[in-house]
C-alpha cells in the first residue's frame, strides 16, 4: 500500500522534518502541505534544501481546507501550536481521517490537566479521551487503533525513556526525582525571540522556563505514573545549549534500598528496550553528536554511593526534532498504519 499523509503546519522545524522523512518514506507519499498564513509559501523557498526534491504541485502550500485534505490523504500530521492544534483536530478527525498532533494540545485526559499544565484553557475537551500519547515504548499496544495521536513533547520523551523501565522493576524511588536537561535551540522553534537572537544565545548556558512549574514536567509525571502504577513525583529544570539540535538529561534518583547493584539497572533497562527499535542501552556515556539527525534514544545508567547515600543517575540523548518530534511522529504513523516501524526513520 502506498499511504497518502498531509502536514498542516509544514514551515516549522517539525513540519520540514516530517517533509524530508516523509520523502523517504518507501510506504508513504506526501500529497498535501497546507498553511494558514494569508500569503501561502513555496516550501521550497522557506526551505531551500527542499530545491529539486518537491515538484512544483505540492511545494506550493495550499490552504486548510478540510475537504481537499480529506480527498488527498489517510492521515493528517498537526505541526501546530497547541490552540491551532484545538481548532483544526475535530474537523479532520470528523472526515474520518486519522491525526498525529505534534503539539501539546491532547497529552493530557482532560480540560482541567491541560490547563493546569500551560495555563490556559482547552477548546476541544471532546476529543481529550479518545487520544492516544504516542510514546511507542511505553504505549504501543494502543497506537494501532488510534484516530488520534498526542505525539509526545522532546523533553518527555527522554525522560520517560530513561526512568520508567526502574521504576517498572522497582529499582527506583518514584518520589524526588531530578531531572537535569538541556535542548539545542531548536527546541523553542522557528519563531523571533529576543533570547534566541544568535548574539544572546551564542556561548551561552542557561536554564529557563517555570522551574518547578514547566508543562513538560506534569507530562513526565503522568508518563511516570503510569508506568509506576502510583503516583509519580519529579522536579524538572530546563537549559538552553547554544547548539542547533539535541537534548542531553541527566536524571537524578534514589534507589528503593542500598542494595541495588549496577548490574540489575542495566538489566531492567536491556529487558524493557531489547525489541525497541530505537532505543539504544549504551555502556559509555550517551552524546548529543551520536543522535542528531536520527530517531534513537541513547540511555545509560550508574549507581553512584557516596559518604551520605546511593544515587542513581540515569542519562539520556535524543534529537529533540526527531525522536523529540516529527521522527517519533512517523514511527507513530507506521504503527497505525501497521508498516515496518522503522520506514523512512533509518
Amino acid at each position: 500500500m502506498t499511504l497518502r499523509a498531509a502536514i498542516v503546519g509544514p514551515t516549522g522545524y517539525a513540519g520540514y522534518h516530517l517533509i524530508d522523512r516523509l520523502l523517504r518514506h518507501p510506504q508513504a507519499e506526501l500529497t498535501y502541505l497546507a498553511s494558514h498564513r494569508d500569503e501561502l509559501p513555496d516550501i521550497r523557498e522557506e526551505f531551500p534544501r527542499l530545491l529539486g526534491r518537491v515538484d512544483d504541485e505540492l511545494a506550493q502550500c495550499r490552504p486548510i481546507d478540510i475537504d481537499a485534505i480529506a480527498r488527498a490523504a489517510d492521515v493528517v500530521y498537526l505541526a501546530l501550536p497547541a490552540r491551532s492544534s484545538m481548532t483544526h483536530a475535530p474537523p479532520l478527525l470528523d472526515a474520518g481521517l486519522r491525526v498525529v498532533d505534534i503539539s501539546g494540545a491532547y497529552r493530557f485526559p482532560t480540560a482541567e490537566l491541560y490547563e493546569q499544565a500551560y495555563g490556559h484553557g482547552h477548546t476541544d475537551a471532546e476529543h481529550l479521551p479518545c487520544a492516544v500519547y504516542g510514546l511507542p515504548e511505553l504505549n504501543r499496544r494502543d497506537i494501532p487503533d488510534a484516530q488520534l495521536i498526542a505525539n509526545p513533547g522532546c523533553y518527555p520523551t527522554a525522560a520517560a525513556i530513561a526512568i520508567a523501565p526502574l521504576l517498572t522493576h522497582s529499582l527506583a524511588r518514584r518520589e524526588r526525582i531530578i531531572i537535569n536537561a538541556a535542548s539545542g535551540v531548536t527546541g523553542a522553534g522557528r519563531k523571533a525571540a529576543a533570547h534566541l537572537h544568535f548574539p544572546e544565545h551564542n556561548e551561552g548556558f542557561t536554564a529557563y522556563s517555570r522551574i518547578g512549574h514547566h508543562q513538560h514536567q506534569a507530562e513526565i509525571n503522568q508518563s511516570l505514573t503510569r508506568a509506576a502504577g502510583q503516583p509519580a513525583s519529579v522536579l524538572f529544570v530546563p537549559h538552553l545549549l547554544p547548539i542547533d539540535r539535541g537534548i542531553l538529561e541527566t536524571i537524578y534518583l534514589e534507589p528503593v534500598d542500598a542494595e541495588v547493584t549496577e548490574e540489575e539497572l542495566f538489566e531492567a533497562l536491556e529487558d524493557a528496550y531489547a525489541d525497541e527499535p530505537f532505543v539504544r542501552v549504551r555502556e559509555d556515556l550517551p552524546n548529543v553528536k551520536h543522535v542528531v539527525d536520527t530517531n534513537f534514544c541513547d540511555v545509560t545508567v550508574r549507581r553512584v554511593e557516596t559518604d551520605a547515600a546511593v544515587m542513581l543517575v540515569v542519562f539520556a540523548a535524543i534529537d529533540n526534532i526527531l525522536k523529540g518530534a516529527a521522527g517519533q511522529a512517523i514511527q507513530n504513523m507506521n504503527l497505525m498504519f501497521e508498516l515496518q516501524e522503522t520506514a523512512g526513520l533509518v
